[in-house]
């Protein structure tokens, strides 16, 4: 497959989208203006990105724009998980902290261990896959623990007047919020190959490459998904579930 999909081809896959708007609007579901939002803002963003990554992926383009590319990824993921529970205190320096050691560790078995060679081709790729899986599931995680806490504060409040720690008294909270955060990925990993094919696979293929190779590739990324989301998940959950506790052990609710 050496030709792109050209602007004919653009449009005509947008045809479905064009049919769940007519459907909701036909139905009055009230998702036309969020679908089409959604869709027009995608095209903006892919477009824009599109434009400034021409400089950034040119063969002579100083591999430290890569890594700065690289880094504004992160702070927008920490800024918008932050925008989802803006009452909950530092939740933009629990982001950055839980986005950016997942995607650190990564990158280091990545290039650090030579799966594949340190260029701003493969970088910003790998980078921009690990952090768009980790920020929903980021975003899930902080919005579930607060929700746990919320519905187990009686349990919380009882065990902390028993003398248990705070750790102790958030662990079966943090536990289920974490577990349901996970989840999500965790049955996209098992079902993979099976239900779909993923996205690095399938542009493989389409690009010619070897089903077993294009198979390599799309292993290695899987694992590190689930690996950095899980990392992220297990950071949220315990930052987060820590700000409702004071240093004399009392739980005070986190507003979400």
């Amino acid at each position: 497959m050496d030709d792109p999909i050209g602007l004919w081809g653009v449009v005509a896959s947008f045809v479905l989208v064009a049919v769940a708007v007519a459907l909701s609007a036909w139905r009055k579901l009230g998702l036309s203006a969020t679908i089409s939002w959604a869709s027009l803002r995608a095209a903006v963003q892919l477009l824009v990105v599109g434009l400034v990554l021409v400089p950034v992926l040119a063969a002579d383009a100083p591999l430290g724009l890569s890594f700065l590319w690289v880094v504004a990824m992160v702070v927008i993921a920490a800024e918008t998980v932050r925008h989802r529970a803006p009452g909950v205190p530092g939740l933009r320096s629990i982001g950055l902290l839980a986005i950016g050691s997942s995607l650190a560790t990564s990158l280091l078995v990545v290039f650090g261990l030579g799966i594949l060679p340190l260029e701003p081709i493969a970088l910003i790729p790998i980078a921009g896959i690990l952090v768009g899986n980790t920020m929903p599931s980021t975003v899930l995680a902080v919005r579930r623990t607060l929700e746990e806490l919320d519905a187990k504060r009686g349990e919380i409040e009882a065990m902390l007047a028993l003398g248990f720690s705070s750790l102790e008294a958030r662990r079966r909270p943090i536990r289920l919020a974490a577990r349901t955060a996970l989840i999500p990925q965790i049955e996209r990993t098992k079902v993979v190959g099976l239900v779909a094919l993923p996205g690095a696979m399938t542009g493989l293929l389409l690009a010619g490459v070897d089903p077993i190779d294009a198979v390599a590739v799309q292993l290695a990324v899987m694992y590190l998904i689930l690996g950095a989301v899980a990392v992220s998940v297990l950071v949220v959950v315990l930052a987060v579930s820590a700000r409702a506790f004071t240093a004399d052990a009392r739980y005070e609710p986190l507003p979400g």
